[in-house]
């Protein structure tokens, strides 16, 4: 019978130890992957003009802010930008992102099918594309979602929740119908901002029972005074391209919306 001495435990805890630091350091390994792969950096984004310099000061300054005007100006563009900015590099207190957009086809398709997530898929593409670009990664949108940094609702959904410590985007005002806005603007919690954005030219409601609510939210916001304010953008804000100037400046010399 062999006799167990000092040298046997100690190589065997050596080979233990050794063992269990090499699984330690394979789930680091596998840890530092994971937070590289999911890491996220904000390209600098400059204003192109001067009312988008005026939303950047803005926001900077505090401000809820309203952003409408003619398309191609880079209204939601900049609103999911200064919400990621002040997200990811300002304010500690914010917890997220609400983005918050009426599921308005341009033209009528019938009900979509699939589930509820499939269905809002479908809405959601036009912020995975500028996430896309401002963090220069084409799963930026889905990293900030699975992360739970951003999370995307239809009005049709608002109702019973409060969102606090969180960047509220009101996208396509002029889709939302008064009682839709209100049941929106009634659900902002503590330590929240707003940014709301559209174009009162664009709406997409046609049926006869449905009316935009967007020219009553203009009057609602400018009697809410301090620390909300207000950017129209015009023809000379265009930035989507030189195409689409051409076409905005031919329908408004027509007096076409």
């Amino acid at each position: 019978m062999s006799t167990l001495t000092v040298e046997h435990f100690e190589d065997y805890y050596d080979k233990k130890n050794e063992k269990e630091y090499s699984k330690f350091n394979k789930r680091r390994q596998r840890k530092q992957r994971t937070q590289k792969r999911d890491s996220l950096e904000l390209r600098t984004i400059s204003p192109m003009t001067e009312n988008q310099s005026a939303a950047f000061a803005l926001f900077d300054k505090g401000d809820n802010l309203m952003l409408h005007g003619v398309a191609g100006t880079g209204k939601t563009f900049i609103s999911l930008y200064l919400a990621l900015d002040e997200l990811m590099n300002g304010s500690d207190l914010l917890d997220k992102i609400i983005i918050v957009r009426s599921v308005v086809p341009t033209r009528d398709i019938g009900f979509l099918p699939g589930k509820e997530s499939e269905k809002m898929a479908v809405y959601e593409q036009p912020y995975k594309a500028i996430c896309s670009q401002i963090t220069n990664r084409g799963d930026g949108y889905d990293i900030l979602k699975t992360k739970g940094k951003i999370e995307f609702i239809s009005t049709s959904f608002i109702r019973g929740n409060t969102y606090d410590d969180s960047i509220i985007i009101i996208d396509e005002f002029q889709n939302m119908t008064d009682s839709e806005i209100n049941s929106i603007m009634t659900r902002v919690g503590a330590n929240s901002r707003v940014i709301v954005c559209g174009d009162f030219r664009q709406t997409d409601l046609t049926k006869p029972h449905e009316q935009s609510g967007a020219k009553l939210l203009l009057q609602l916001w400018s009697r809410m005074g301090y620390g909300n304010s207000n950017v129209e953008f015009e023809m000379n804000d265009i930035v989507r391209s030189g195409f689409v100037r051409q076409w905005i400046e031919a329908r408004d010399e027509m007096n076409l919306v």
